[in-house]
């Protein structure tokens, strides 16, 4: 059962974490809040932005599409979606669930300003960081958009954090200056209102929670006092129940006028049948709804409590039964509609309880057709979560995964590789846990150019076996491939320190090295702005650009060499410099 009170808290938790900037925390919160209540599409919504400021596009963008498929009249899961599509240069697509979203909100700002962007940068040139010396450069590059133009002034007047600063004469004389010498980005880094429109910038958005805030509760009403000015509580008056009128049963026919008294002693029998469910002497309620059965076999209602007591004395065959039968009396006798719907639901119940979850969801549709109830609704939701766990589990076979890989392994060797991709995807799912399949996987995704994806099985290869040092490797060489050789230079290092013998991590190691200290006098400008752009996408490169020591060497870079030389004396400070070297948001000349 979703667990609403605790959800709630892991979700607050993880709004909190995600203002903070702490995006692994936010995440593993939002997690936690899916985990305790999977039915609520917000916190699937908020843990997609918390990815997509983390870089990770693919799961932002399978976070949004679980937010729409719970909630399809929920305009930012559309919003979510566009982002991840975006984000990942799918522009085409990105566009086309902007307008899905216009198509059912079509006011809405935040699809309209995401359609738009789409659109630019489909049609426009790539937007990024240039320059050359020591330093970040922000638009040296002629054509190339500057980051603190009109779009950014246009960002800050809509986002409700950002819009007061810009009141503040300093702040803005700071933007005018950025959007004049964008090189000058360095020395303002100790400023954490330029920090903060530099996320914006770089398309972040501080709209981390989806869900309107509560209404306050209503103040309490002030006791009354007496004439002698002692407080006293009103005495409250308990309504007396009418009295019944006896019914004129003079005019009916006799069959009719036994009918009418039949019912009325069914009813009777109801209620001591109740009297003795709630004692819990579930022999003696039976025998009383048997007796209401057999007075008045046209009330469903009857035979629905029967199957209340096999449901809590979990004879759920029974229950089951007897449900089935409540319905069809219900459809005979044209009971409510509500009413035949709660039996649905508690035969549901009790083919959960068997562990037959395909047959649960299908009473509960029938239920729901019956009379739509969000109780209901998240009951089966969570049936769905539960059957599709299920469904996972009982997929797993070691023998069947082994088979599928070496088949993958045959596509791999003849360059069949989406034949490849098919079976190691098969092996995985047959055996989640095993490392050296998604090592093979993501060789194979790698070959069909779907980075995102290799680089996503690398590291829950490594997850599962932190000493496995072929992942370690291939991870490395992922990390070139996306540009990323801060990151590559980590990952060969760790494999080093496992096995200091490994050739792979020694070749990966020495080409890397070599890229980062040679590579800035071979590249063209446009892929040192696209080098540039991964590693400020980076949180680990953000964190470090914030860092105030950091800050100050930079500028020192550039008004003080001999300062700025001392203090990479400092293995801790020179590994941060060389980081953002590798990473390519620093430049040297």
């Amino acid at each position: 059962m979703p667990n609403s009170e605790e959800a709630e808290q892991f979700k607050a938790a993880g709004n909190k974490a995600l203002q903070s900037g702490n995006l692994t925390e936010a995440i593993e919160n939002y997690t936690k809040a899916i985990n305790a209540d999977g039915t609520n599409h917000v916190y699937y919504s908020n843990r997609s932005a918390a990815y997509l400021k983390k870089g990770d596009a693919n799961n932002a963008l399978e976070d949004a599409l679980s937010t729409i498929a719970i909630n399809p009249e929920f305009s930012k899961g559309y919003s979510r979606k566009g982002a991840a599509l975006h984000t990942l240069k799918r522009y085409n697509d990105a566009i086309a669930a902007y307008e899905e979203g216009l198509a059912k909100f079509a006011n809405d700002a935040a699809l309209k300003k995401g359609l738009e962007e789409a659109k630019r940068d489909k049609d426009g040139p790539p937007r990024g960081f240039g320059g050359g010396g020591m330093g970040m450069g922000m638009g040296g590059m002629p054509g190339m958009a500057n980051p603190f133009g009109d779009q950014l002034m246009q960002k800050i007047l809509l986002n409700p954090k950002t819009r007061p600063y810009l009141n503040d004469k300093e702040f803005m004389a700071k933007i005018q200056k950025l959007q004049q010498d964008p090189n000058s980005l360095p020395q303002m880094l100790s400023d954490p209102k330029i920090m903060e429109v530099l996320g914006l910038a770089l398309g972040g958005d501080r709209d981390d929670d989806d869900e309107p805030p509560k209404p306050a509760p209503a103040p309490a009403a002030k006791p009354s006092s007496s004439n002698g000015g002692t407080k006293t509580e009103a005495k409250k008056e308990e309504p007396q129940a009418p009295e019944e009128e006896e019914e004129d049963l003079s005019q009916l026919s006799p069959a009719e006028r036994k009918k009418k008294e039949d019912q009325k002693a069914a009813v009777i029998c109801k209620q001591r049948g109740n009297e003795l469910y709630k004692s819990k002497k579930f022999d003696e309620a039976l025998a009383a709804y048997d007796e209401a059965i057999e007075l008045d076999p046209t009330n469903m209602t009857f035979v629905n409590n029967k199957a209340a007591v096999y449901f809590t004395s979990k004879k759920f065959d029974e229950c089951i039964e007897t449900c089935i039968k409540a319905v069809e009396i219900g459809k005979a006798n044209m009971a409510p509609f509500e009413e035949r719907a709660k039996a649905y639901t508690r035969c549901a119940k009790a083919y959960q309880k068997k562990g037959d979850l395909a047959k649960a969801i299908e009473m509960c549709k029938e239920a729901q057709l019956e009379n739509y109830d969000k109780t209901t609704e998240r009951l089966m939701k969570n049936m769905e979560l539960e059957k599709k766990k299920a469904d996972a589990a009982a997929y797993h076979d070691d023998d069947k995964a082994e088979e599928a890989k070496q088949r993958g392994n045959d596509h791999f060797r003849n360059k069949n590789w989406g034949d490849a991709v098919k079976e190691y995807e098969e092996a995985v799912k047959r055996a989640p846990t095993n490392a050296p399949i998604r090592n093979n996987l993501a060789a194979a995704l790698c070959k069909v150019m779907d980075f995102n994806g290799a680089k996503r099985n690398i590291e829950k290869a490594i997850e599962l076996d932190p000493k496995y040092v072929k992942a370690w490797a291939r991870k490395g060489d992922i990390e070139v491939l996306m540009k990323e050789n801060h990151k590559a230079l980590e990952s060969y290092k760790a494999g080093l320190a496992i096995d200091s013998t490994n050739a792979a991590c020694k070749e990966g190691l020495h080409k890397v090295t070599a890229m980062i200290n040679y590579g800035n006098a071979t590249m063209t400008e446009e892929e040192k702005q696209e080098r540039a752009r991964h590693g400020m996408a980076d949180p680990e490169i953000q964190s470090i650009l914030q860092d105030p020591v950091i800050q100050q060497i930079l500028r020192d870079f550039n008004e003080n060499p001999q300062a700025a030389n001392q203090a990479m004396s400092d293995p801790t400070i020179r590994a941060k410099i060389e980081k953002l070297i590798a990473s390519g948001v620093v430049q040297t000349a």
